[in-house]
Formats: structure tokens, sequence, C-alpha cells
């Protein structure tokens, strides 16, 4: 069962909150963060190093100092207020027709490390020690991770309930045109019984931000360490996320690009592939893969559709079934000769929020010469994998809408 409790969020005014939230410190570049940050805005303290002239490395020592700077004065400038006492907190994203509504809230380090919160993801140890040092500096989760759980009828009833409500902070962003809410719950019957229901849950899924999660276990293991009383119980064994029913939740194709042929001409890479696709052209505005073990692939200003033929994967195994390791194996390893998704240059990654007209403008530009569109991962998949303890392949589920940071920030002490 999951371990969660409220907490006094450090937060913006609402008449401030568009100008002080922000995109994810992760979804964009130095050069983009400082063309987006206004005066107040959260990317000061999560991309500090738009502030030097030119912009610095982003691991520079200076840098991870200029953050604490500017969250201090940030602070001092009530741009960010902590709430009186801890609360949970409801947060909305309304994404053309869909709407998603999750729980702001900490969870338990100890339930990542026994397993209760599930990843699916590998992490690089060089991410990890970076957001580890943001949070240690801060002692603050700036910004929270992504979770998922399984569909619960008492938290389902709670949000209808706490949604009937006019929200604290509404609007829309104006560089992704998503809508966001959110609902402040005080009352403390309410958050006992958001408590009670989420001890009936099972386990979180780790949605998106691994590397936070498990920097957030490390941050908890050296302050424990640190103290000689601890108890388990202190702030610092718990890290802020947002968690959706898993029902509420679509994932995104995450399409590959690939720099080079390997050596081959467009001839000739599609009478390889006939080895195990059949490869057939498509028509216009048939680009978009329509089934599992179906990719397209554009190549020399032409769309083509790869079918998997027969018996070229395993149906009994949830990690060789996924279409991410069959156009791995089959073709960027067997054809391309790209060995490891994580450290291979000639490889890049496009979410789907992109479309595909970005894989053919990196693909017409020259910066590519194949680009590979792929059908998404279903929720069923990611949960059966993470249930199973397997791991997906890197870039594997692209989640959208992004959370906005900088609406709750959790203190550590």
């Amino acid at each position: 069962m999951v371990r969660v409790r409220p907490f006094a969020a450090l937060r913006p005014p609402r008449e401030i909150v568009t100008e002080v939230a922000s995109r994810p410190y992760d979804v964009m570049n130095s050069k983009e963060a400082a063309a987006e940050a206004g005066k107040k805005s959260l990317l000061h303290i999560t991309r500090p190093e738009i502030d030097f002239e030119p912009i610095a490395g982003e691991h520079e020592d200076r840098v991870y100092e200029k953050a604490v700077d500017n969250f201090c004065t940030w602070q001092e400038r009530k741009w960010l207020v902590q709430d009186p006492k801890p609360c949970y907190y409801i947060y909305a994203q309304t994404m053309g027709e869909r709407t998603q509504y999750g729980f702001v809230l900490c969870a338990h380090t100890a339930d990542y490390e026994n397993g209760t919160i599930k990843k699916h993801e590998l992490t690089r140890r060089d991410k990890e020690d970076d957001r580890m040092k943001h949070v240690l500096i801060q002692n603050a989760n700036i910004e929270p991770v992504f979770f998922s759980f399984k569909d619960n009828d008492t938290l389902a009833a709670i949000i209808a309930k706490v949604t009937s409500l006019e929200p604290e902070y509404d609007f829309v962003a104006p560089d992704d045109g998503f809508g966001h809410k959110f609902w402040v719950i005080s009352d403390d019957a309410d958050i006992q019984a958001i408590t009670a229901a989420f001890a009936g849950v099972d386990a979180f899924y780790v949605a998106d931000g691994h590397h936070r999660t498990a920097a957030a276990a490390r941050v908890g293991q050296v302050k424990a360490a640190k103290n000689p009383a601890h108890t388990g119980e202190e702030e610092y064994n718990y890290f802020m996320a947002v968690a959706f029913p898993e029902s509420q939740l679509k994932i995104m194709d995450y399409n590959r690009v690939v720099r080079d042929l390997n050596g081959l001409t467009p001839e000739s890479l599609l009478k390889a592939l006939e080895e195990d696709f059949v490869v057939t052209p498509l028509e216009a505005g048939k680009e978009r893969p329509e089934a599992l073990h179906e990719f397209s692939m554009y190549l020399d200003g032409k769309w083509y559709r790869l079918a998997t033929k027969e018996g070229r994967y395993d149906d009994n195994d949830p990690i060789a079934v996924l279409d991410v390791t069959i156009l791995s194996s089959l073709v960027l390893d067997k054809i391309l000769g790209i060995k490891d998704l994580r450290t291979d240059k000639r490889i890049d990654f496009v979410g789907g929020i992109r479309g595909l007209g970005e894989l053919v403008r990196r693909v017409d530009s020259g910066e590519m010469a194949v680009a590979f569109a792929l059908y998404p991962v279903s929720m069923k998949q990611l949960t059966d994998i993470a249930d199973s303890g397997m791991i997906m392949p890197p870039k594997t589920t692209w989640f959208e809408p992004k959370l906005r940071s900088g609406l709750t920030i959790h203190l550590l002490d």
C-alpha cells in the first residue's frame, strides 16, 4: 500500500500564478528557457544558467548557487508563499477534449526503495546526481514527479466533490495552449479521507520523472544518515508528486530520427527492410501508424509503412513484443548499427506532441537521414511491465500534457 501525506506547499499568489508557473526544466534547452522566462518565472530557479551572459553551463557551481539565490529572492518578494497548514491539492490539465485530474501529495521515499512505487525505465547516474544536488541545495522539491495509480472509486468521488467548487487557479498557458486548474484541500475530514483512501492503493507507477524520483530517494538516505534521531517520518522522507488515475492518462508516440543510413543508400535500406517487414508506400494523410507492430518511415522525401512479418517477435514476452523493441532489434541494430539507444549519438528522439511534421522537417533539413514513427504504448503495457519488475527500453513513453512547474513546491524541513 502507498503511503502519502499532505504538505504545506510553497506556491504563487493567485494574481501572479501565470507569471511564476513554467514548463518543466527538461522540455527545453537553455536558449529556449531564456527566451521564455519572464521576470517572475520559475525558470530562473530551475534553469538558472539563463541569468548569465552568455548563458552558463548547467552544471557549473555558480549556476547551482544562483538557483539558491533566486529561490530565496522569490520567497522574500512573496512571489512564492507557504500555505499555513499541510494540505492536499487537485491539479487538472485540459488538452483538447480530454481533462485529467491528479492529487498533489507527498509520497514516501521508502516506497520507491521497496518497489511500491514502480518504475519502467532505467535511470542514468549523472542525471540522478544533478537532480539530487538541486534538491539538497534548495532543501526542497521544486518540481513534482508524475505518477499514475489504478482507478479508485473513493478517490474519484473526492475529485468530483472538490472540483465542483471554484478553483484557486484557472488559466490557459500561452506557450502550450493547455488549460490548468488547481484546488486546495484544507478541510481536515477531506485530508483524512484522502490519506485513508490512498492506503488502499496498491502501487504508484512512475509515468514521468524517473530521475527525480530516484534522486528524492537518495536525498532521503543522505539526510537520514546525518540524523541520529531519524524516525522515517521526517519531511525529507517524503517527496512531491502529482498522482493521476490511470484511465485518465494517454501515452503519446515517441519517435526516432537517425543521422545516417550506416553506409546504405535509400534503395538498399528499403531492400534490407524487406527481410522482416512488408514495405509499402503511404498515401498522403495516412502517415501515422494505425496498429501495433506497424511503423511509418520517412526516407528520401517519401513515407513508407513497415508491417512486421509474423514470427519476428514474441507475443509472450512483454518487452520483446513492444514496438520500440522490434524497431530497435530489426532496424536500428540489425541494419543501421545502433547498439545502445542511451549512448549512441547517431539517434535522437521526438515526442509525439511535436507531430509527424517535426520528423519530416529534421530529415528534409539534412540533419537526419531517416525517421521512424511508432504506435504508442498503452497504459496496460506500462503497468504490466512495471508490475513484472521489468524495464522498458529508453524513450518509450511520452505523456502529455506535462506538469506545470511552480504551482507547488515542497520544503524538506
